[in-house]
Parts: structure tokens; C-alpha cells; sequence
């Protein structure tokens, strides 16, 4: 129970959270909501009207004078920003889109914050990074993107280093928890395939360091109330392949394990482009911040692969389900 410590400082109220559409942000946002009540703000695209909860505002941060407007109404005194387009195949087929939204949507957020004393923390990705080294980066590491999202993440990152210097940039990896439309992150995408008896092709050497968002969400927190800044790589102690994580889904939510393919990423086609290891070294997020802030995804050692027929191994007396992946996989059982 490594993410846990007793204490944690309260962010400058009130607060945006902005790209609640995606994991990490719809998982902050309900973290923060739950402490802070209405204290706590969130936007997304406008036209993502099925993302309809209490404080989700509709706001395209592409639109400067819309923006503008609700930084005039509710006066926030921090922003945590996950705003950015991260589908891969998107952005490497609609460049200009991956540009406007994940590059001039910061300078937007920029240009808005310019002057004023709000606090930003900014969430960027370890695809920044080709993964063609042995993994283990650090933040002194030259970033070196194959793709189109990593390239506008990393245009990003200078930005709010020129423009905002006292800004905390974290370079996650892969947020585990819930999404709001229940395909939106890697566990509902891995899953949906199983439970519709589709097969599902992941990658043998494409390796990340997944985090539960659990864990993710008190990072933000502390990051916001402390004046830490520049980047910090936000990544968890577990280095796990993608072929890796499908075959903890498909185990633990008790699926064929039939439909799990596997392959090296040379094999994934030209578009988009894969990554390799871009696992990520946390230390210096831990030394800012004074505790270790990441239990292991899975956080039962059981239930990491020992081999890449793994999922195979149903041992007597093990059932998986969805209902326990529900809660081992997408909530940290650390917290109970």
C-alpha cells in the first residue's frame, strides 16, 4: 500500500479539470469532486454531449474566446489539464487534428493563464519517447516520438516550458481505472474484444509502466498544492508488455483464452507506428513528493504473467470474472 500516506495538502480552490473524457481526467474528476464538491469544474469537447455529470461543462479548449469566458466566470485558482487526442491511428491520419487539439489547445491554456498566479499541472505521455533504448527513462532523457500524438505531446511540453516554467508536467503511462463510456482505456478495450468473443492482437515488446488511477489521482493532488516544477515521469514500479496486461485481462476476467494473439510490433502495419520500452523511472517524482506514490499494477503478484502461455494456466479453485477484474483491476485493492 506503497500510494497511501495519512495526509495529503489541499490544491488552490476552485479547481478545472480539463479532458474528463478520458481516464485519467474522469477519474481525477470524480476524485476531486468527491473532496471538494462543487469547488471542482470539469470540461469536455462539446461534442461529446453523452458525458453528462454534475460540474462537466461543455468546452472545446481549441476556442480561445470560449475558454476565455469561463476563465472570466469561475476565476479558477489551479487547472489540472488532461486534455489531448491519444488515438493513435487518429493522429497519425489526421495530423492538423492531433496538431490543433494537443498543441494549439495548450497554447490556448496558455495564452489564458498568462499573467495570473493559477497553478497548472500538466499530464503528457511516455510516448514521447520511440522506446528503441532499454526503457528505464529519465526525465534528462532526449525525447524521440514515432508518433504523431508522442510529436504533438513533446511540442506540448516546450510550450508550457517556455511559456509557464513554474508548471508540473507528468509524463504518464497507462491510466487503469474506469472510463465513462466504458471503451475509452486500455482495460475497456482489451475487455470489450473478449466479451464479444473477438479476438485481440497486443504487442510482445511494446512495454509500459501502468498505473492505477487510484493511485494517479493523490499524485495530481500533492503535484497542485506544491510548487514542484518542470517534467516528472509518473509511471508505476511494474514494467508490463502489452501482450502482458491483455493476458491479465483475459485472466482475471475469466475470458477464452483462445482470442489472445500475440505479435512483435514490427508486425502492427505502418499506422500508426509503435513504440518499444518506454517504461518510465519515477524517482524523482517520489523525492519531490515524499513517499513512494505508485502501488504495482496488478497489484496481486499472482496475477502477473510468468510466460506468454500464462493465461492459459487456470489453476483449480481460481474463477475469474469481470466482476473481479472490476475490483482488483480497476480499483486498487491497496486502498481497501
Amino acid at each position: 500500500m506503497i500510494c497511501r500516506v495519512a495526509e495529503l495538502p489541499d490544491p488552490p480552490l476552485p479547481l478545472l479539470i480539463t479532458g474528463v473524457a478520458g481516464v485519467a481526467g474522469y477519474n481525477a474528476m470524480h476524485y476531486f469532486r468527491e473532496k471538494y464538491g462543487e469547488q471542482v469544474l470539469g470540461i469536455r469537447p462539446v461534442q461529446n454531449w453523452r458525458l453528462e455529470e454534475p460540474g462537466v461543462l461543455p468546452c472545446d479548449v481549441e476556442n480561445l474566446d470560449e475558454l476565455k469566458r469561463l476563465f472570466d466566470t469561475h476565476q479558477f485558482a489551479s487547472v489540472l489539464n488532461c486534455a489531448g487526442s491519444c488515438a493513435l491511428k487518429s493522429c497519425e491520419l489526421d495530423p492538423a487534428m492531433a496538431w490543433r487539439i494537443n498543441v494549439e489547445g495548450i497554447r490556448n491554456l496558455l495564452g489564458v493563464l498568462e499573467g495570473t498566479s493559477t497553478r497548472l499541472v500538466h499530464t503528457s505521455i511516455d510516448l514521447v519517447f520511440s522506446g528503441t533504448k532499454q526503457g528505464n527513462h529519465r526525465e534528462t532523457d532526449v525525447t524521440d516520438p514515432v508518433t504523431v500524438y508522442g510529436k504533438t505531446m513533446s511540442v506540448a511540453e516546450w510550450l508550457i516550458q517556455l511559456m509557464k516554467p513554474d508548471a508540473c508536467q507528468l509524463r504518464i503511462s497507462l491510466p487503469m481505472g474506469v472510463s465513462f463510456n466504458g471503451h475509452a482505456g486500455a482495460i475497456d478495450w482489451i475487455q470489450s474484444r473478449f466479451k464479444g468473443g473477438r479476438p485481440a492482437t497486443l504487442y510482445f515488446d511494446e512495454v509500459r509502466t501502468p498505473t492505477y488511477t487510484d493511485c494517479l489521482n493523490r499524485v495530481f493532488q500533492v503535484a497542485l498544492a506544491q510548487r514542484m516544477s518542470g517534467v516528472f515521469h509518473a509511471g508505476g514500479p511494474r514494467r508490463l508488455s502489452l501482450y502482458e496486461i491483455a493476458q491479465i485481462v483475459n485472466r482475471v476476467g475469466g475470458y477464452d483464452p483462445g482470442l489472445l494473439m500475440g505479435c512483435p510490433r514490427i508486425d502492427a502495419g505502418p499506422i500508426p507506428p509503435r513504440a518499444g520500452d518506454v517504461t518510465m523511472d519515477s524517482t524523482r517524482l517520489a523525492d519531490s513528493i515524499g513517499f513512494a506514490p505508485f502501488d504495482p499494477w496488478p497489484f496481486h503478484s499472482e496475477f502477473v504473467p510468468t510466460d506468454r502461455q500464462w493465461h492459459h494456466d487456470r489453476p483449480a479453485g481460481e474463477s475469474g470474472s469481470p466482476e473481479l477484474l472490476a475490483e482488483i483491476l480497476y480499483l486498487n485493492p491497496g486502498n481497501t
